[in-house]
């Protein structure tokens, strides 16, 4: 049979930016993940027991233990794919596959270590199917000293938390000093019918947006996406809620547009065959 006319295109809107109103520190939000594990090595996110036991998919897992000395922090590539470390929950260093080593300040007294490590995606084919695991996978070393006793929280940031982060009360106003990485929400305000748009961070650094409680996509200053399709059957009329998980640096304005930036083209045919392997 004939096949049927092609729909119209649909109808597209750049709405007025808004500007984040209310931020939660992640420190402040890890209350509304599960029990975190106590473990004295580190696990990856495979096989926490979280999830019946099924394990943590995706997201971010945060592993938190004690030192009383600083120096030379080394993962041994055994980080995956990227990680923030903290002392007290100040930034000191990104481990990735890299960069494997990073130095820590010296102090007195205990201090608490943080690494919040991301899961950046899975290949699906190849001969590194099996080796598909996120987290720490391995020991990282102080000083040659393998780091023991592990609190890990698993961060997936499933639907069902977003919806305890939202709903809490304890959601901050006092915009002077905004801590990274954290939550940040605006209100977004559709008059009439809702259309598609598209979401643009130009000035964040890097992390994830959620819509009405839904999950839109991950950003990254660095490309080569800077838009995110955001589709008007997620929206409603009147006012629509989004949370920017930021890990390093914040605006506080989001903006809309009616058309994407698919970042750079390459034409593939025209590069030699070994960069394609």
């Amino acid at each position: 049979e004939p096949l049927p006319e092609v729909p119209s295109p649909q109808e597209r809107r750049a709405y007025e930016p808004v500007f984040t109103q209310q931020y939660l520190s992640l420190w402040d939000s890890v209350q509304f993940t599960d029990k975190p594990c106590r473990s004295e090595r580190p696990i990856n996110m495979e096989n926490l027991p979280v999830n019946n036991n099924n394990g943590q998919s995706y997201g971010y897992t945060l592993y938190e233990t004690t030192i009383s000395s600083g120096g030379a922090l080394n993962s041994g590539n055994n980080i995956r794919d990227r990680a923030l470390v903290f002392l007290d929950r100040q930034y000191v260093g990104c481990l990735d596959c890299k960069t494997h080593e990073i130095m820590l300040p010296e102090a007195e007294g205990k201090r608490t270590l943080a690494v919040l490590v991301e899961n950046c995606g899975r290949v699906n084919y190849g001969k590194a199917l099996n080796n598909q695991r996120k987290g720490i996978v391995g020991d990282i070393v102080l000083n040659h000293t393998p780091l023991r006793g592990f609190n890990i929280f698993c961060l997936d940031l499933k639907p069902s938390f977003i919806k305890r982060l939202s709903s809490s009360g304890q959601w901050k106003t006092n915009f002077q000093s905004l801590p990274v990485p954290g939550f940040f929400q605006a209100k977004l305000i559709v008059d009439g019918p809702p259309k598609d748009t598209f979401i643009k961070l130009p000035d964040w650094g890097k992390g994830v947006v959620f819509v009405n409680g839904q999950n839109l996509g991950r950003y990254w200053f660095i490309g080569p996406q800077h838009f995110l399709y955001l589709p008007g059957p997620l929206l409603r009329s009147g006012e629509n809620q989004i949370i920017v998980f930021e890990e390093e640096k914040v605006d506080g304005k989001i903006l809309f547009s009616e058309n994407p930036d698919y970042g750079k083209t390459i034409d593939v045919y025209k590069l030699p065959f070994c960069s394609l392997l």
